[in-house]
């Protein structure tokens, strides 16, 4: 039934070991280039048009690369980069790349900050601010510990577009849902935050998970979201340490299968292409 699917996050690397020093141990097997010509075979087989490409890595330099291959592949429908949202240049950068057409958002690791609070921080919230004045969204990358923090952030700034990546990386492994259940409807009580359903194979246990530990976590997305601001994204190649693309789509297509054909069509792509302002194909 549904078509033309938007995959609202993936990733594209060249990789080299000064680069990318988070892929090492389990992550061993993704130690190789991933590009847009790898993605578009998984895109094709599985009925998508079009991708989000999301920062992998917190340099500018990697931003300009990601939309110096949004103008060469037109299936790249946005990106999602990353500037130094606490630097006294950032309105600068953001001038750079808001000419570009396919400038979606930006994101920063901040599950990997050391200092909790740190999207509490004046200069983090004065970047914040420039991107809400700019029209741009945020994807917030977060661990359940940050999900206080997160509400008050999007509780200032109520005319922004927030998504949450990956659920916010709730215990799947251990199928423990409070206090991330209670926190993430708080979140979602904002009705300009949206959600992703992405990246859960990599929380599960990635050599003996099966469908139906996904479903309390996704049951609890669904709940407090609602089928109008949750996006399918495969979390793409990352994914691939724990299930193929394929079976990480059907994960989610195989779960909304109880909702409207307009609701399923929603979630796997309408919403995408809303919040991001993405044009028509």
């Amino acid at each position: 039934m549904i078509i033309n699917k938007i995959d609202s996050h993936q990733h594209f690397w060249k990789y080299n070991e000064k680069d990318y020093p988070w892929l090492s141990g389990k992550l061993d097997k993704l130690r190789q280039d991933f590009l847009p010509d790898d993605l578009k075979k998984e895109l094709d087989r599985h009925g998508f048009s079009g991708s989000v490409a999301v920062q992998a890595r917190q340099s500018l330099e990697e931003t300009r690369w990601l939309l110096s291959l949004s103008e060469k592949y037109d299936f790249i429908r946005a990106v999602v980069g990353w500037i130094n949202l606490r630097s006294e240049r950032v309105e600068e950068e953001l001038f750079e790349f808001t000419g570009h057409r396919k400038f979606a958002g930006v994101r920063h690791v901040l599950q990997d900050e050391k200092i909790i609070d740190f999207m509490l921080g004046k200069e983090f919230l004065r970047g914040i601010n420039y991107l809400m004045e700019y029209g741009l969204t945020y994807d917030l990358l977060i661990y359940p510990i940050h999900l206080n923090n997160a509400i008050k952030v999007v509780r200032k700034f109520t005319d922004m577009k927030f998504v949450v990546d990956h659920l916010a990386k709730p215990s799947i492994r251990d199928g423990t849902l409070e206090p991330w259940s209670k926190e993430i409807k708080q979140l979602a009580d904002c009705d300009h935050v949206f959600c992703k359903l992405s990246g859960m194979v990599t929380e599960a246990d990635w050599e003996k998970w099966k469908p139906a530990d996904f479903t309390p976590f996704m049951d609890v997305i669904l709940e407090a979201f609602g089928p109008g601001r949750i996006m399918l994204g495969s979390d793409w190649p990352v994914c691939l340490a724990a299930a193929h693309y394929g079976t990480v789509v059907e994960l989610v297509t195989d779960y909304i299968k109880k909702l409207s054909d307009n609701e399923q069509r929603m979630i796997l792509r309408d919403n995408c292409l809303n919040f991001y302002s993405m044009g028509p194909d």
